[in-house]
C-alpha cells in the first residue's frame, strides 16, 4: 500500500517540496514542528511531506512491532536489504506523485533522520533524475558497498547535507563519518556539520540546514 503522509504547504501553489523521513519508532508527526522553525520565504511556497513508515517487527527491539523503514538486527552484522529496497520503492512512489503534482525533481529535497537518513541517502543517490538536494541527519549510508554500482549519474552533482551529534549513542560518530568519507570518495559534494548533542536535533543544526536549503532551492528555476 502507498505510504501515508502528513503534508503542510506554506502557501498556495508550492514551488518546491521537502520530503523528510522520520526515525525508528517515530512517525510523520515527529518533524512537523520543523516547518515553523524554517524560513524558506525566499524560495516561495513549499510543500513539506512527512511520510509514515510501515509498522513491522524490529529484531533489535525483541521483535516488537513499530514504525520502521527496515529491520535492524541486534548485532548489526547484516543489513535488511529486502526491507531497505521495499522502502526505497515506496519513497520513489511519493517522488513520482510530487512530479505529477507539478514539482520537478530539481525542486525536491529528500531528507531524513536516523533510519530516515539512511532512506534519503539510499533513494536519493539512486533516483533517475537530479534532485535539488539530499539531507542526512544523524544517520548513515546503507548498503554502502553497493552504492558505486547502483547510483544514478543524474545525482552525482546533487548537494548533500549531513549532520551528526558528537554524543550520538544510537548511530555512533565513526559510522557517520565513514559514510561521509565513502560519499566524498565517490565524488559527492557533502556539506558536513557536527554538534555537541546526542541522537537528536539542535537549533544550530536547524539554522545551518535553513541556510543550505535556501542555497539549493532559491537559485533554481521552478
Amino acid at each position: 500500500m502507498p505510504l501515508r503522509t502528513i503534508e503542510i504547504e506554506t502557501g498556495d501553489y508550492p514551488r518546491a517540496t521537502v520530503m523528510l523521513m522520520h526515525g525508528l519508532g517515530a512517525d510523520g508527526n515527529d518533524f512537523v514542528p520543523l516547518v515553523q522553525e524554517l524560513d524558506l520565504a525566499a524560495v516561495g511556497p513549499v510543500r513539506f511531506v512527512f511520510p509514515n513508515a510501515p509498522v513491522m517487527p524490529v529484531s533489535l527491539n525483541g521483535g516488537y512491532a513499530m514504525p520502521a523503514w527496515y529491520d535492524i538486527h541486534p548485532d548489526r552484522s547484516r543489513e535488511d536489504e529486502a526491507g531497505l529496497r521495499r522502502s526505497q520503492a515506496a519513497i520513489e512512489e511519493l517522488l513520482a506523485r510530487e512530479k505529477v503534482r507539478g514539482i520537478p525533481a530539481r525542486r525536491i529535497v529528500l531528507a531524513g533522520f536516523s533510519q530516515g537518513c539512511a532512506m534519503a541517502l539510499m533513494t536519493g543517490l539512486r533516483h533517475a533524475e537530479a534532485l535539488a538536494g539530499i539531507v542526512g541527519l544523524s544517520g548513515y549510508l546503507p548498503l554502502a558497498g553497493l552504492t558505486a554500482a547502483e547510483r544514478s549519474a543524474a545525482n552525482q552533482a546533487t548537494p548533500i547535507f549531513m549532520a551528526h551529534g558528537e554524543q550520538d549513542e544510537m548511530v555512533v560518530m565513526p559510522r557517520a563519518t565513514a559514510s561521509r568519507d565513502a560519499l566524498q570518495a565517490l565524488g559527492y559534494n557533502v556539506q558536513w556539520q557536527q554538534y555537541p548533542m546526542p541522537h537528536s536535533v539542535c537549533m544550530e543544526e536547524v539554522a545551518d540546514l535553513n541556510r543550505w536549503l535556501l542555497q539549493v532551492l532559491a537559485d533554481k528555476p521552478a
